[in-house]
């Protein structure tokens, strides 16, 4: 029974930190004012890996990601705020850098095609609610587009079906 327990906790633990986060943060690029390094982990968490390109510099391990990260850091020890910290990795290297980019004119696109996307959605499924039934899947006496000669000729042929003893 104990051993049980121990390995319960034992993969309790496990997944606990296994499911934590990986920070790439390595210990030479941490900085010696805890203040400041709060300032530069929450920046590079903004930031993207122009290699990972879905992650944040805070969790990329590739080099570019880390030159990022002790460029951040060199900026904020030479006195820049955050703005400008992100105003000079954007020019440096685009809107691309930030994870979640600014609503500008490049950018427009980008921020209204999701609404602009679920609305028409929810349009189209309004228009499609709102049909008229087919009379055909109504339970209609008659196929629609035929002629007499062709509703003749089809019920000849379900009659004759349905008794197949009966010729043509």
């Amino acid at each position: 029974m104990r051993s049980r327990a121990l390995a319960a906790a034992a993969l309790a633990a496990t997944l606990m930190f296994g499911a934590m986060p990986a920070r790439a943060v390595l210990p030479d690029e941490i900085m010696a004012d805890p203040a400041k390094e709060a300032r530069a982990r929450e920046l590079s968490k903004e930031l993207r890996c122009m290699v990972c390109q879905n992650q944040s510099i805070d969790d990329s391990e590739a080099p570019l990601a880390r030159d990022l990260r002790l460029l951040v850091r060199e900026r904020i020890s030479a006195g820049d705020s955050d703005r400008q910290v992100i105003d000079f990795l954007v020019a440096r290297y685009g809107e691309f850098v930030l994870l979640k980019p600014r609503l500008n004119e490049h950018t427009l696109v980008l921020w209204l095609t999701p609404p602009l996307a679920l609305l028409l959605g929810g349009f189209a499924l309004w228009r499609l609610g709102r049909r008229k039934p087919n009379p055909a899947a109504g339970g209609g006496d008659s196929a629609p587009g035929l002629t007499s000669d062709e509703q003749a000729r089809l019920e000849r042929l379900l009659a004759a079906e349905s008794a197949p003893d009966k010729p043509l």
